[in-house]
């Protein structure tokens, strides 16, 4: 899997995250999950919280295949008052 590729939307507690999954294994990937941490960000850089968010695998991942997927990830959005943001940098992957 690679490092989550984020873009803004027009509203501050969510972004669109794109992760690309690469199956380097003999046999195709038919499930999983993806563990998404959004890091809620203060005006002066301060990590306050942490998020998590699950969503399903885009499987099936073939043997050899990459598959990219994007998600709107959003957190509640009294969290992120004005000034504040948001930033998805973890993300981790139940293979199955």
């Amino acid at each position: 899997m690679g490092d989550p590729s984020r873009r803004a939307t027009d509203q501050r507690w969510c972004e669109k995250v794109t992760v690309s999954f690469r199956n380097t294994g003999g046999a195709a990937v038919r499930s999983g999950t993806v563990t998404l941490g959004t890091h809620i960000i203060g005006a002066l850089g301060i990590d306050w919280a942490t998020i998590e968010s699950t969503e399903a695998l885009p499987a099936p991942i073939g043997a050899g295949a990459k598959k990219d997927k994007t998600w709107t990830v959003c957190v509640d959005a009294w969290r992120v008052p004005l000034g504040m943001h948001i930033e998805t940098r973890d993300v981790s992957v139940q293979w199955k």
